[in-house]
Formats: C-alpha cells, structure tokens, sequence
C-alpha cells in the first residue's frame, strides 16, 4: 500500500512540474506575418522545433490576391510599399511580450523590405532588452537589408543577423540555422 501510495505522490508531482511548465510559457517566441503561407510554414516549424510560443501578426484589412499583385503599382501591396510612413493595423491583441527574452520575427520579402505591418508590429511592441532574431521568405531575393526599418524602430533591441527561407525550408535547415545562433533555445 505504501508503495501505490508513494507512486501516486511521485506522479502527481510530476503532473505538478509538467503544468507549472505549461502555465510558464516558453521564454521565446516566434512572431510571423505570411500573406501566402510560406513564412507561416517556416515560422509553424521554427516554433515547433525549438519549443517557442507563436503569435500570427494578422492584418486588421486581410490582403486579397488583387492586393498582392506585385505587376500592379496601384495595388495594395505596391501603394504600401512605396510609402515608408504606411502602418497597416494587426486584427486582434498584441502579445504580452514581458515573458518572452528572444523574439524572432518572420516576413516575407517585398520590394525587398519587410511589409509595412512589420513595422506597425515592432513600433507597437516595447522590444527593449530582447534579442530579435529576424528571418524571411522570398522565392528569388535576398534577406539583405529587408530589417533596416525594423532595426530603427527598436534600436534598445539586440538584433542578430537575419536569415531568408524558401517557403519549402526543411525542419534541419530552420533548426540547424537557428541551433547555430548560440541562444539558450
């Protein structure tokens, strides 16, 4: 009887532990706008293959096919991105970023930049003292200086180098880039 009883406590300790370690939260967190999916894939399995939190930046007007059409210079996209000053609104609460140490943020490239809601996100959110640790996805561009905007918005931040994906990145390609940043994941 002892013993039954001895294995209960031991379980129920450890059900304990598991809960308290749930209701804590990762310290990291992967924030992601994707228009398309690609970057919402990307970030899915970054946040999964390093057990991070994970927060969709949606926008508050969704982006429609038309908006998206980068061969249109009137379209949505284009408009946005031609002004440096556009703020796009997220749909929805902001997360409460006090928990979190290490933010990676994930966008497509546009215009080789980050979408202007990127911008909304990281001016609206108090990254002092965090490491950001961008990443995109682009088919054909470069990551080059698509965070340069993001990086004036919150200079109190620690930014790492930046890393882009194809929309089809591999679990070991994410994981091995991110794995080689020498953060406590």
């Amino acid at each position: 009887m002892k013993r039954i009883l001895s294995i209960i406590m031991i379980l129920s300790l450890l059900l304990c532990a598991a809960c308290a370690n749930a209701e804590g939260g990762s310290h990291v967190l992967v924030a992601y706008f994707s228009a398309t999916n690609n970057t919402e894939g990307v970030a899915q399995q970054l946040a999964e293959g390093i057990g991070a939190d994970l927060y969709e930046i949606v926008p508050e007007v969704p982006y429609t096919d038309d908006d998206l059409n980068y061969n249109d210079s009137s379209s949505r996209t284009s408009v946005e991105m031609d002004d440096p000053s556009a703020r796009p609104a997220i749909a929805g609460e902001l997360p409460d970023l006090a928990q979190y140490d290490v933010i990676f943020l994930g966008y497509p490239i546009w215009w080789g930049e980050a979408p202007r809601i990127m911008s909304t996100f990281v001016e609206s959110c108090d990254l002092s003292g965090k490491t950001v640790v961008p990443f995109c996805t682009s088919a054909s561009s470069s990551f080059g200086s698509s965070d340069s905007a993001l990086k004036e918005a919150a200079p109190d931040a620690t930014w790492l180098e930046g890393e882009r994906f194809s929309g089809g990145a591999s679990l070991e390609n994410i994981l091995g880039w991110a794995n080689g940043l020498g953060l406590v994941l």
